[in-house]
């Protein structure tokens, strides 16, 4: 079963799919780049781990400090204290606890050196706001960037603050960067819009090798329909948020009533 939606299908946003969706999706790119890729190269697989304590998490471990009776001290009495009521049965109370986020990321490299020369990055929902879920993806940009390696990275996300990129962008929901590190500053955004198939892309190598043709959608197409979603997402409900405008709601409903 294929998607409804000509490109990036929205309900995948939602918090029940959009963790498997992307694990799903970057293991399928893996695939299809290696399917391409001449012997010099191979693709990995990495992961990014952090601690998400964005929500009030608290780290808990050893106290700062502990006040402890000294050896031989002897507890005593304050008979003119008043007795104070104490509260015989707890209350039922929840620890704020910070979560462990993985994020999965490829890297193509150089068989005979290990040397990664191209890093794929597709952004998560934490990559996208303030914490330390976007603090650690721009050191790892900020990183990338400095050195000799590309950098292919694929915002699949309406929510949230896109990426730091220079120029005149067309405002669309989903965004595509490549940079070619022999050609920064300069790189390449595709933009995406709800109506448009996902593009195909230019996987860059080294300079004496071709790039390797990505076609997102095809992979796309893929993992949606091994993981079947189309048997899990209620289409007849309101996409996650962020709200659509007004002209892409209207441009959704109608779609989806040709659909039936």
């Amino acid at each position: 079963m294929s998607s409804p939606l000509p490109g990036m299908d929205l309900y995948l946003e939602q918090p029940a799919f959009r963790s498997s969706f992307h694990s799903r999706f970057m293991v399928a790119i893996a695939d299809a780049i290696e399917a391409q890729l001449n012997p010099a190269y191979y693709v990995e697989v990495e992961v990014r781990t952090y601690l998400n304590d964005e929500d009030g998490g608290v780290l808990i471990g050893i106290p700062d400090a502990v006040v402890a009776k000294a050896p031989g001290e002897e507890e005593f009495a304050h008979p003119e204290e008043t007795p104070v009521a104490v509260q015989t049965r707890p209350q039922r109370v929840a620890v704020p606890m910070p979560e462990m986020e993985r994020e999965r990321y490829l890297e193509i490299r150089q068989l005979e050196t290990g040397d990664v020369i191209t890093a794929i990055e597709l952004l998560s929902p934490a990559n996208k706001r303030p914490g330390p879920g976007r603090n650690a993806y721009e050191a790892k940009r900020r990183q990338i960037l400095s050195t000799m390696t590309h950098l292919v990275e694929l915002d699949l996300l309406r929510g949230g603050e896109a990426m730091p990129v220079v120029g005149d962008l067309n405002d669309t929901p989903y965004r595509i960067l490549i940079s070619v590190s022999d050609q920064r500053p300069a790189a390449d955004l595709y933009g995406v819009r709800l109506q448009d198939p996902l593009p195909t892309i230019p996987i860059p190598l080294k300079p004496t090798d071709q790039p390797v043709r990505l076609n997102l959608q095809t992979v796309f197409d893929g993992v949606y329909g091994r993981g079947r979603y189309g048997s899990r997402i209620d289409y007849g409900q309101l996409p996650p948020p962020p709200p659509l405008e007004p002209e892409e709601q209207r441009w959704l409903e109608q779609h989806l009533r040709s659909q039936d």
